[in-house]
């Protein structure tokens, strides 16, 4: 079954499934007895209210990042999924897909370069649609930097500073871009993460976690590396898509195998609120200009075990 704010498109998807229902409303989708669970990927405003129906009616729901836009929004379905007693909730961070990203994890928890200290990251778009705010480098853009680093270290963000440099000739007006966050994990891990929307070159993603006995990166970009006639060149992806495809791509089958399998798998409704958190205290940290503690309720124990 399919819906959607415009109901042509919703329309042309159904076409291409054949058999499948077209419905007027999220709730309607989500009431119908023969879906079995749910895939959220509207606007990000509008999640709370399908991610709560979906958990009401005891079906499996991916919902694409942020789980909400609020810290209130996303306790209230953390509330919900525990008062269900069991995980329903699974949210769209997919870097944690990456077969870069995963490697980069996998070297580190191996512990043979020694404990980690800091991370360096980039995340450098070609530019930005003109509905994008300024806000949204933080809670749009960053929010997944921040997953990761959560993810990287299995441990919370302690607090956040934001710096602003120089703002780029191609910022749009009131814009301060770029921004270096930089994220304090609870053990003293300090990640920076510079956030550039209106890069032009490419869509430039870098990771780097330096640790006492070495570092480890992401690869330059996911084509190759050619040395030719005295010059070095390879492929900058051009957009978000190119990069992450596959990570997309493997993000769902995940979720669809394990929910097929009676469960489900990948971020929690916890991950969703900690990292809306994270970018509310972002957001605090850039209007103040001063270091701003993250403050998290306490964790369920629903969500102390299981994925990561």
């Amino acid at each position: 079954a399919v819906t959607d704010a415009d109901l042509d498109r919703a329309r042309a998807a159904s076409a291409e499934a054949p058999g499948a229902a077209v419905h007027a409303t999220g709730k309607e989708l989500i009431a119908d007895p023969d879906v079995d669970a749910v895939v959220v990927t509207s606007w990000g405003p509008t999640h709370e209210e399908y991610v709560l129906a979906a958990v009401a009616a005891g079906k499996q729901v991916f919902c694409e990042k942020p789980l909400a836009t609020t810290r209130a929004a996303c306790e209230r379905i953390v509330d919900a999924e525990v008062a269900a007693g069991r995980r329903l909730v699974s949210v769209g961070f997919m870097r944690r897909y990456d077969a870069q990203y995963r490697a980069l994890k996998a070297v580190v928890e191996k512990g043979e370069i020694g404990a980690p200290l800091l991370m360096h990251a980039a995340h450098r778009n070609p530019s930005v649609p003109d509905h994008y705010t300024s806000d949204m480098i933080i809670n749009d853009t960053v929010v997944h930097d921040i997953d990761v680093a959560r993810w990287m270290f299995d441990e919370e963000i302690a607090a956040v500073t934001v710096l602003k440099p120089r703002v780029s000739g191609k910022a749009k007006a009131g814009f301060h871009d770029p921004l270096l966050v930089l994220l304090e994990t609870e053990s003293g891990v300090i990640v920076d993460v510079e956030a550039s929307v209106n890069a032009g070159f490419a869509y430039d993603i870098r990771g780097e976690v330096v640790c006492e006995d070495g570092t480890a990166e992401l690869s330059e970009s996911a084509g190759v590396l050619v040395k030719q006639a005295g010059a070095v060149r390879s492929r900058v992806p051009s957009d978000w898509r190119e990069r992450f495809a596959a990570a997309f791509d493997a993000e769902l089958q995940a979720w669809c195998d394990a929910v097929a399998a009676g469960g489900t798998t990948g971020p929690s409704s916890w991950d969703g609120y900690a990292t809306t958190v994270c970018c509310e205290t972002g957001l605090a940290a850039l209007r103040s200009g001063v270091r701003e503690p993250v403050e998290l309720r306490v964790r369920p124990d629903l969500y102390r075990t299981g994925d990561p």
